[in-house]
């Protein structure tokens, strides 16, 4: 997770505890949450930030803490898909309709649900897409961890 805002430091430190809470929690996510602040991010839009993590061929998925996150009371971040370079040396013949409409490269996802959807591209279980279909159906327009939500309390995932 990437800082580029850094107007708000007690916002900053609500993204960090949730991301610290919900790693602690009875999930099954194993924190791996590297958390970069430094003020040469400050201002660096999603596309160039997505430029320089793809050259982490490991990422799948990086987040920023940018103004939004910082202005927004759910603190949302903006996911970026990394993955979505795989397609760049398509074949036209076979594969237009890709070329002429990609795939959603970027969602909002609250701290809570960061842990979730990046072990979920990770392992491959979801694609992207599903999360930015998941955001649209949200009234708010963000990823939730719908896990946690719909879990009794103390009961573990079962599975």
């Amino acid at each position: 997770m990437i800082r580029t805002d850094f107007t708000d430091d007690a916002a900053w430190r609500e993204v960090v505890a949730a991301l610290a809470r919900t790693a602690e929690g009875e999930r099954d996510w194993e924190s791996a949450a590297h958390l970069v602040e430094d003020r040469r991010w400050e201002g660096v839009p999603g596309d160039l930030a997505l430029a320089a993590a793809a050259r982490d061929e490991e990422l799948g998925v990086v987040f920023l803490a940018d103004d939004v996150t910082m202005r927004s009371p759910l603190r949302p971040l903006l996911a970026l898909d990394l993955g979505a370079d795989d397609d760049q040396d398509l074949d036209p013949v076979y594969y237009q309709e890709l070329i002429d409409s990609p795939p959603p490269r970027e969602v909002r996802v609250v701290p809570d649900a960061v842990h979730m959807v990046h072990g979920n591209m990770q392992l491959a279980n979801v694609d992207f897409a599903e999360f930015v279909e998941d955001a649209a159906a949200d009234p708010d327009g963000v990823v939730r961890d719908v896990t946690a939500a719909s879990a009794p309390a103390g009961s573990g995932s079962g599975g």
